[in-house]
C-alpha cells in the first residue's frame, strides 16, 4: 500500500478504510462493535501516539466502513515516516486487529 501523506499541523484529514474477510471477502459488521480504533505511531518505534476512534454512520459500519478524523494537535509531531494499525472489538469482547499497517508520510507545514 502507498503511504497516505499528511502534512504537519493539519485537522482535516480523515482516513477511510474498508474491512473485509480475508477468507469470504465479505465486509465485517462494524455494527456488532463496541469499539474501532486507529492507533497511530512513528514507524519503528513501540509508543502509540494517539489512538482515534470510529467516526462512521452506522449503515458505513454495516458495510464495514471505518473513518478516523485527525484532531488538533495530533499531527503536530516531527515530519517523517508513521503507521497506524486498526482494532476492533466487538460486543462480546473478541479483539480483532488488522494484521495491515496504514503507512504515512508526514511533511513539515510552510508556515
Amino acid at each position: 500500500m502507498t503511504a497516505l501523506k499528511l502534512v504537519q499541523g493539519d485537522t482535516g484529514p480523515q482516513v477511510k478504510a474498508t474491512l473485509t474477510r480475508s477468507d469470504t471477502g465479505n465486509a465485517v459488521d462494524l455494527t456488532t462493535a463496541s469499539s474501532v480504533t486507529m492507533h497511530f505511531r512513528e514507524k519503528h518505534t513501540s509508543t502509540v501516539l494517539f489512538s482515534n476512534t470510529n467516526q462512521s454512520s452506522s449503515q458505513d459500519q454495516a458495510n464495514g466502513i471505518a473513518i478516523f478524523i485527525f484532531s488538533a494537535g495530533q499531527l503536530n509531531v516531527t515530519s517523517g515516516e508513521y503507521e497506524a494499525e486498526l482494532e476492533v472489538v466487538f460486543n462480546d469482547g473478541t479483539r480483532e486487529t488488522v494484521f495491515e499497517t496504514i503507512d504515512f508520510t508526514l511533511r513539515e507545514d510552510f508556515s
